[in-house]
């Protein structure tokens, strides 16, 4: 029997089988790759969807109380402007407890260290 130089080269039936099992493995996998993709920018839009609700959320509540504060601010500022006598005698009160509660803090450190 003589053999085919060319029978080498040939696929048998079995590497044929293998091969058509791969290809078959391989557009299987394409498929769940690419229902993976969508399932992902499906949730990615989901994502920024609910950022976007946050951010937008928090910023009408920074709007608010900016502005709350701003009409605090101006009644504030109102307020000192009628009433001098009464912001000057705050500030002094507020400086006055403020050095005798040094002064008391001072003066427990000191007997503190009498005993150490």
């Amino acid at each position: 029997m003589a053999e085919d130089p060319n029978e080498d080269a040939k696929p048998t039936e079995t590497q044929r089988e293998a091969q058509e099992a791969l290809e078959k493995q391989v557009a299987q996998l394409k498929r769940e790759i690419n229902k993976i993709n969508r399932t992902l920018a499906e949730h990615a839009e989901e994502v920024v969807e609910e950022a976007t609700g946050w951010y937008e959320g928090a910023a009408d509540s920074v709007s608010r109380t900016t502005q709350a504060l701003r009409k605090r601010a101006s009644t504030a500022s109102g307020v000192a402007q009628e009433n001098p006598g009464t912001v000057s005698s705050a500030f002094m009160l507020g400086a006055a407890v403020g050095l005798l509660l040094g002064l008391v803090l001072v003066a427990g450190d000191q007997r503190r260290e009498r005993w150490f």
